[in-house]
């Protein structure tokens, strides 16, 4: 029994110490909580990708974790070691998608497109705007979708009035000398022709999806061209020469 208890002991010694033959201070176990990290983020981005697809293709209502998990790829118990449910995935993703959003109508909305004409300067901010959403189809249907969870739609509510208040500030170079009133009133009535036309361009693709693109431009051109007129400091003399009202 000495013996046994001895054998015993020494493996139990050698499985102690063998985390430490490999490096000093343990050192060749320190990478392995990172490699798990970055297999679970790995993962992480996998659900979010397939779920993007699954909320695209059948819409946020209808989609279930056994569709996400079978178009990951992975079985739903392996789905539910990151999220618990279709909701929490939903915002994982809104918070991803609207993060970038913030970027990319912050570039859109840049002080230096206020130099240009106004068709040029609608080309700039609406151009990114347009590219985005046809890049993540995921993101309409959850800016726009129901049922979609509630922390979604507040979100969606604050970048609502950020976007409103940056178009007004735009239009407000451009027409220095309307009431604040007005100028909201045009700002907020912009800002839904985009969103409308935007409905449509989402609604095709290819050469239609193009086409209406640049209806979507020529009806915001048209509403806005009057409004600011021959005077604006932002036609070129040439644009201003051929200006009509």
């Amino acid at each position: 029994m000495p013996e046994a208890r001895a054998k015993k002991g020494a493996a139990g010694d050698g499985a102690a110490e063998k985390p430490t033959t490999d490096g000093p201070g343990g050192s060749a176990e320190a990478p392995r909580p990172r490699r798990r990290q970055a297999r679970g983020e790995a993962r992480i981005a996998q659900l979010l990708q397939a779920a993007a697809s699954v909320f695209c293709t059948s819409g946020y209502t209808a989609s279930s974790t056994n569709a996400i998990a079978r178009e990951a790829g992975v079985s739903p118990g392996t789905l539910y070691q990151f999220f618990p449910n279709k909701e929490a995935i939903a915002v994982e993703l809104g918070d991803q998608l609207l993060h970038r959003w913030r970027d990319t109508y912050g570039a859109a909305f840049d002080q230096t497109h206020l130099e240009l004409p106004l068709d040029r300067m609608l080309d700039a901010v609406l151009d990114p705007l347009i590219a985005f959403n046809c890049e993540n189809p995921a993101f309409f249907v959850l800016m726009h979708g129901s049922e979609i969870p509630g922390r979604i739609t507040e979100e969606h509510d604050t970048l609502h009035t950020t976007m409103l208040s940056r178009v007004e500030g735009i239009l407000a170079d451009y027409l220095p000398d309307v009431p604040a009133a007005q100028l909201h009133r045009v700002a907020e009535m912009a800002f839904m022709v985009f969103k409308a036309g935007l409905d449509l361009v989402m609604a095709h693709e290819g050469e239609e999806r193009e086409a209406y693109i640049r209806e979507m431009k020529a009806a915001m051109y048209r509403y806005l061209d009057p409004l600011i007129g021959d005077d604006s400091p932002h036609l070129t003399p040439h644009a201003r020469q051929d200006h009509t009202p």
